[in-house]
């Protein structure tokens, strides 16, 4: 059994990106994994200073929600983001809170597998590519996590736009074959 974080980065309610996050979630469920689920919505997540205080103490100065999410990301054996991709790239919370994990880095943390769910309304095979890339650079800081699979919704722009999507069963499947 893996102990699994599911971060949705998206701050729409019932979003594209956080249905495939959810179904990745049902899958890894029925497998018998733990899986808990955190919504950045109603989240008070500031901008990184770049004071670096984070390396010598272990912990952010700024006050606020992502103190608790540093400890859940450090704790998971999985990390899965969903993020809406936003001019090509994943959206500016996912960046914030990429940016805000900095205390990571260096620690003995314990995720090993990552996982990207992004929906958008282009629906070209090389939208997501740029999103991945920008996950990419964070977990090149981490040796010990990896790039362990992507889903991705084109073509969907309202919510509930993913509903009979193909990539919708991917993400369950992902899950359940972890």
């Amino acid at each position: 059994m893996k102990k699994i974080l599911v971060i949705s980065t998206s701050l729409r309610s019932k979003s594209n990106s956080e249905a495939l996050a959810d179904e990745f979630m049902r899958g890894a469920a029925e497998a018998g994994h733990a899986v808990e689920k955190i919504s950045l919505r109603g989240m008070q997540i500031g901008y990184c200073r770049g004071c670096l205080a984070c390396q010598k103490r272990g912990s952010c100065v700024i006050s606020d929600d992502m103190a608790d999410l540093v400890r859940k990301m450090h704790d998971a054996q999985v990390i899965a983001f969903a993020t809406p991709i936003y001019y090509y790239e994943i959206s500016g919370q996912m960046k914030t809170l990429l940016d805000r994990a900095n205390p990571l880095y260096g620690s003995d943390y314990c995720f090993r597998d990552i996982y990207l769910f992004t929906a958008a309304a282009e629906n070209e095979p090389c939208v997501p590519e740029r999103a991945i890339e920008g996950l990419g650079g964070w977990i090149a800081c981490f040796p010990e996590a990896h790039l362990a699979g992507t889903v991705f919704a084109g073509g969907v722009t309202e919510m509930g736009d993913v509903a009979g999507h193909h990539a919708l069963a991917e993400a369950y499947e992902m899950g359940k074959n972890m």
